[in-house]
């Protein structure tokens, strides 16, 4: 399930080599702009996401994901509140971009993160706040200061590469990419061999969300060496 806006995600799709017996499926929420207005968090409700995600279960899928970062500026309470309702309604296991980030950072006892979003610096700030409250601590950001999600699949991805490398300087734990509809995926393999710090892209871990939900035979996403497979969040 992906903001109305995305068009990084399903081209992504189309670029795997079929490694995976997993198909994916897509259906969309609308979503314009990402401030923090309360017309643009009206873009969020449970209801509308649910009923959006529901439309999935039409074609007999094993999981939905949501596709979206929202919760890493709502509040990931929200995320967890989505998969509860969907479930409950449908049948269907949930998850999302944001928890499968979250649950990587518990695997590897994560404690600093470097930050890499084309968002304002207020969703930004909201983001790193909600972190800090997590036990994460930010060492390192960036954002480009867009509001219009349509802008986003538009940076240069060598414009993202030297964000993330701005970040690298600060030796960070972890880095996160953390918007789908970035050209984070292509880049994020070679970045964590050039800095040796992991650099997560929320477009490729929505995609091994599916995948180990569906519980689908391993993907590498672009060579993304940091597929957690079936194992399990420590702590």
């Amino acid at each position: 399930m992906l903001p109305s806006s995305n068009s990084v995600l399903e081209p992504l799709v189309a670029r795997l080599p079929p490694q995976s017996e997993a198909t994916f499926h897509f259906s969309r929420l609308g979503v314009i702009d990402i401030t923090l207005d309360p017309a643009s968090l009206a873009q969020f409700t449970l209801q509308g996401q649910v009923a959006v995600g529901a439309l999935l279960c039409d074609a007999e899928v094993d999981c939905v994901v949501w596709g979206g970062t929202s919760a890493s500026w709502l509040g990931v309470d929200h995320d967890f509140e989505f998969c509860k309702m969907f479930t409950e309604t449908t049948g269907v296991p949930a998850g999302s971009c944001v928890l499968e980030i979250n649950r990587f950072l518990a695997s590897r006892r994560v404690k600093t993160f470097g930050l890499v979003t084309p968002y304002t610096t207020e969703v930004q700030q909201k983001i790193i706040d909600n972190y800090q409250r997590l036990g994460f601590s930010c060492v390192g950001e960036q954002h480009y200061g867009g509001a219009l999600s349509n802008d986003y699949a538009t940076i240069d991805p060598n414009v993202i590469a030297q964000m993330v490398r701005d970040v690298a300087t600060h030796a960070p734990d972890v880095i996160l990419i953390m918007c789908t509809n970035m050209f984070g995926a292509t880049i994020a393999a070679p970045l964590t061999a050039e800095t040796g710090i992991p650099v997560i892209d929320s477009a490729a871990i929505t995609l091994q969300a599916g995948l180990r939900l569906a519980k689908a035979r391993p993907l590498k996403i672009l060579d993304d060496p940091l597929y957690l497979g079936d194992s399990e969040p420590e702590g």
